[in-house]
């Protein structure tokens, strides 16, 4: 059977954007800076269990209370 290596990138960038737009939504709610969020899953993605991985620590992490620390101030 014959992989096509453009295929096979085509899948991972594709597997990355996936990955970082869904890094960025949970790390809306996980983290204060989401955007980082996203950028390092997508990154992390290009080994696409580094990439599953990253997003099962991030599912993990407790979530950040922005709405208490203010209110405590």
């Amino acid at each position: 059977m014959n992989v096509n290596a453009t295929l096979v990138g085509q899948l991972i960038v594709i597997f990355a954007l996936v990955v970082g737009v869904i890094s960025y939504f949970i790390g809306r709610r996980k983290t204060q800076s989401p955007i980082l969020a996203g950028v390092l899953g997508a990154v992390l993605s290009i080994v696409p269990l580094f990439g599953l991985i990253y997003l099962v620590v991030l599912m993990l992490k407790s979530d950040v209370n922005l709405g208490a620390e203010t209110a405590s101030r």
